[in-house]
């Protein structure tokens, strides 16, 4: 059995999150409450599985440049976080996203360098994440004929035209996750679960995020609606990819689809509660006092879980068990 539960593969970001503002108007100067720096794109992801306690490795690169050591001195510090696979660039610019949040709504400037190949060289993984904005790459075809359960990533359209020829794609892997605007608009379907049943056709296992209002997920004939404990939103940053972390993490420990939508929905609720989106992906401890006040019978294998965690633990003992 594979050592590594999850393997994020893309881009890192430098993030800086400017919290608690509205995006001024031309020639205007506003203030915000908060700033902060935070990894972003995939190490939202790699950070949310590894604190929840999956086994977890990053693949990507770093930049050379000031901002990017800074984030990659943060993902070094994360003690449960593999990053054997990513190297450094010399003289390369880290990407970087300014977001400005108001709480519930953020907006992004990116500026990014064009990206370089991956390829991974380690063990089968259980899960693995690539993007499939293009072909996926020959290096996760073959992790899926190995037995590797591969979850595919879509970003923003900045184009606006959302071609449907991405349908064709979700062929090449075994699980996707998609916000709530990405599946209407990829789709042209009138509802979120009209969405969920166009994609079901084309993947395996299907999420739709619905923000403050949970997720809905597909797998084989299975299909699962859960609503989010209610929170008070700081920066919805990194949030869907904190939610993607959790399923990917509690998919690879084997867990119902119930429980899987229901950890990732909880894990992206406290995500939302800080600044920066890996910075504020929670532990099973936080996840567990989010949980404590929410006394749905049917949350009580995940409450349950949450709150018998010990990080101590770990490697030996299967973090992901269900009580």
């Amino acid at each position: 059995m594979s050592a590594t539960d999850v393997l994020i593969s893309g881009r890192v970001y430098s993030d800086l999150v400017f919290s608690g503002v509205q995006i001024p108007a031309p020639g205007a100067e506003v203030y915000a409450d908060a700033f902060t720096i935070s990894p972003g794109g995939a190490a939202n992801r790699a950070v949310a599985a590894s604190r929840l306690g999956a086994t977890t490795s990053l693949l990507s690169e770093f930049g050379d440049d000031p901002i990017g050591r800074i984030v990659e001195d943060m993902l070094r510090a994360e003690p449960d976080l593999d990053l054997a696979g990513c190297r450094r660039l010399t003289a390369h610019q880290s990407p970087i996203s300014v977001a400005i949040t108001d709480g519930p709504e953020r907006s992004f400037v990116t500026y990014e360098l064009p990206a370089t190949e991956l390829a991974w060289h380690g063990d089968v993984p259980r899960t693995a994440h690539v993007g499939v904005g293009e072909e996926v790459p020959a290096w996760a075809r073959e992790l899926r004929e190995r037995g590797c359960l591969l979850f595919g990533g879509v970003g923003w359209d900045a184009t606006g035209l959302w071609s449907d020829d991405l349908l064709t794609r979700l062929a090449g892997v075994d699980a996707i996750v998609f916000n709530e605007i990405e599946a209407l608009s990829y789709t042209r379907a009138a509802t979120a679960e009209d969405a969920l049943e166009v994609l079901a056709g084309h993947v395996s296992v299907v999420v739709v995020t619905l923000g403050a209002d949970g997720a809905i997920a597909a797998d084989g004939s299975d299909r699962v609606r859960v609503s989010a404990p209610r929170v008070t939103a700081v920066d919805p940053t990194g949030a869907g990819d904190a939610f993607t972390g959790a399923f990917m993490a509690s998919t690879a420990w084997g867990w119902s689809l119930a429980d899987r939508t229901r950890l990732a929905v909880a894990t992206a609720a406290c995500t939302v509660r800080g600044a920066g989106g890996a910075r504020s992906t929670p532990t099973p401890a936080e996840v567990g006092d989010l949980l404590a006040a929410h006394d749905d019978p049917a949350w009580g294998a995940v409450r349950d879980w949450a709150r018998h965690q010990n990080r101590s633990a770990l490697p030996d003992s299967r973090q992901g068990t269900l009580a």
